[in-house]
């Protein structure tokens, strides 16, 4: 695997700028109930982690390998600590320095193998101390959540229900995450408002990257028809010049007719 440490200076001089996409046109998640499962689930721990240094990101491009912006991920949900609080447009790892300690995927049918093997694998090589997932219809996890603790380099299945880096205790609540303190025993709780205006930046966030699609399929469109019609006077000039060609063989000069 590449390397997540950052690039020698000179190696990122000799290289064109790179860019770093924060949007992909891809909906937030494939239902209402998986959404609501990310909203409550990321006010409940900002609140939580409200005046440390950490941040709760929900479906932000995690970057993993400087210089090279093909190599991302974008959790549902992921904590990280030991990090400035505040927005990121994308979050990469060689400049924070920090990996997510914890990352949540809440999954569906449609989504098992690639959060069950494809994320599993790049999160336990990316040294993500602990990943979850939640599937808030049981599609394919009877309990609804799971999780794994990285152990001696490999993820192992978390039997205590606990969430180690979090010091909270998770539970099925219906289709949500319910998070409990471990030194109270106190609910975390996602204030309606705060979920209501995160939806509406969701919603607001979902409309922007799809006319960014539809803008890029126009784009696309019109590059195609440019080069239909490229090709059709290519043709067109090439019948020509074969015809030019037979008048000359018959002893006609086409640039008199």
């Amino acid at each position: 695997m590449a390397s997540l440490l950052p690039l020698p200076q000179t190696a990122i001089s000799q290289r064109a700028e790179v860019v770093y996409p924060s949007l992909d046109g891809e909906p937030l998640a494939e239902t209402s109930v998986h959404i609501d499962a990310i909203i409550h689930s990321v006010v409940a721990l900002r609140n939580y982690v409200e005046g440390q240094q950490a941040i709760v990101l929900a479906d932000q491009f995690l970057y993993y390998v400087q210089g090279f912006p093909k190599f991302w991920v974008a959790p549902d949900v992921m904590v990280i600590f030991n990090v400035p609080p505040g927005a990121r447009d994308n979050y990469r790892v060689w400049e924070e320095a920090q990996v997510p300690s914890v990352i949540f995927e809440m999954t569906s049918a449609g989504t098992k193998e690639r959060d069950e093997i494809v994320k599993k694998d790049l999160y336990e090589s990316l040294e993500v101390a602990e990943y979850w997932q939640f599937d808030p219809k049981g599609e394919w996890i009877a309990e609804k959540l799971r999780g794994y603790r990285l152990g001696e380099g490999v993820y192992v299945p978390i039997t205590d229900g606990r969430s180690e880096p979090l010091h909270l205790r998770l539970e099925v609540d219906g289709a949500l995450i319910a998070f409990f303190r471990e030194d109270t025993g106190e609910k975390l709780l996602a204030a309606e408002e705060l979920v209501q205006a995160l939806r509406q930046e969701t919603l607001a966030r979902q409309e922007a990257e799809a006319l960014l699609e539809q803008e890029r399929t126009r784009a696309e469109q019109e590059r195609a028809r440019a080069n239909q019609e490229q090709q059709q006077a290519e043709q067109e000039r090439q019948r020509g010049d074969r015809l030019a060609a037979r008048l000359r063989e018959l002893g006609e000069d086409p640039d008199l007719m």
